[in-house]
């Protein structure tokens, strides 16, 4: 015969200074699990979005970043007029040859240097890129030192407002706009027109290549088609693709971190839940050795205790999730190690992330209730009523 859950839950209500602070103890554990893993969230959430399926980014073969890439004049030329690649409005193919250049910039806080992607675009990439949007300000002029830069930037660089300018390659570049892209990785780069970007950086050619297909099915057929040309050296990824291997090194380096972290703590935690339900245990050994002698079984009290130690746990768990909920939305930045540049994200608490810190506040609870409810279970019913 179980005992119900009731039971359980009025328990709880006796010692609450205890069972409060083994409560609390677990809601920290929880609430740092979470933060650790909404930045790693938040940032792959940023690079990841900043890639589509339908759009394939083209590199030189062997390159695994753009800022190591080089694409020529004449493959870029040779590449853009594939069957694969859509038209755009004016008849001309969606295709954007790009430079990525790291340029030190100060930073609002402290003036230290900071790396900032520099991304030299054409026309083509505001067709390409709906999800573009201008905050403040208007497109820079082709052919211009004019430049664009995310959102976040100007509230993380110096000098980052429109009209303001910048200094980099040796030359002074005009704000004229602000922009954003849903929260991209795209938000974190300031851009400005490719073929001015060429000569002031000291190229000869491009770095990448950025093409919007038809639709995301001819991936493989454009790859297949620049595979066939010898002239071509160039590895073809979708957008999305491209991003997602960008931000994995760096998000599952969190992860790990995370739960490192977690693991220590809740040793912790769990520590106070194990003492709390000892005490639990020394304080009703009458009460124990009644159960058993009115017909309860020892599983049932053994189970009794775990439950009652869980139950501590979820609320825990609850107070816990609720306290990592504070920094969804909380905007941040670090380097990205791929490109070695700043990435302004935010963090990013999602429903999985708060189940599995509930989940883990479960298994604490379970692991430090067990030793206490399975001493109560084993109990002697002569000495159990005997107890003061």
């Amino acid at each position: 015969m179980a005992l119900p859950v009731s039971y359980n839950i009025r328990n709880l209500t006796v010692r609450r200074a205890s069972n409060l602070l083994a409560a609390l103890g677990i809601a920290l554990v929880v609430m740092v699990m979470i933060w650790v893993l909404a930045l790693g969230q938040g940032f792959r959430g940023a690079l990841v979005g900043t890639g589509r399926p339908d759009r394939a980014l083209l590199m030189r073969g062997g390159a695994t970043s753009e800022v190591q890439s080089s694409v020529s004049r004449e493959v870029a030329d040779i590449v853009r007029v594939m069957p694969e690649i859509l038209p755009g409005t004016d008849g001309r193919p969606l295709a954007s040859p790009e430079l990525v250049i790291i340029a030190n910039l100060p930073k609002a806080s402290d003036g230290s240097p900071a790396n900032v992607s520099v991304r030299g675009v054409s026309q083509a990439v505001f067709e390409m890129r709906p999800e573009l949007q201008l905050v403040t300000g208007r497109r820079f002029a082709p052919g211009t030192t004019e430049i664009m830069v995310g959102a976040p930037l100007g509230g993380r660089l110096r000098n980052c407002g429109v009209g303001q300018k910048l200094h980099f390659a040796n030359q002074d570049w005009e704000i004229v706009g602000q922009f954003a892209t849903g929260g991209s990785g795209f938000e974190s780069e300031i851009w400005g027109d490719v073929e001015t970007m060429i000569p002031a950086f000291e190229r000869d050619g491009y770095q990448s290549m950025t093409v919007q297909l038809r639709s995301a099915a001819d991936l493989a057929a454009l790859e297949t088609r620049i595979g066939a040309d010898p002239r071509l050296n160039l590895k073809v990824q979708s957008e999305l693709a491209y991003y997602e291997a960008q931000s994995s090194g760096f998000t599952s380096f969190i992860r790990g971190i995370g739960v490192v972290i977690a693991v220590l703590m809740s040793f912790g935690a769990m520590a106070g839940a194990l003492n709390t339900m000892f005490a639990a245990v020394n304080a009703r050994t009458r009460e124990i050795g009644t159960l058993l002698a009115l017909g309860f079984s020892r599983w049932s009290v053994l189970v009794a205790f775990v439950v009652e130690s869980v139950l501590l746990s979820i609320a825990g768990g609850v107070l816990g999730c609720l306290l990592g909920f504070i920094v969804n939305g909380t905007s941040t930045g670090t380097t990205n190690w791929a490109s070695f540049s700043e990435l302004a994200f935010a963090f990013r608490v999602t429903p999985a992330i708060m189940g599995l810190g509930l989940l883990f506040a479960v298994v604490m609870g379970a692991i430090g209730g067990f030793l206490p409810a399975w001493r109560a279970s084993r109990k002697r019913i002569a000495e159990s009523l005997r107890a003061a």
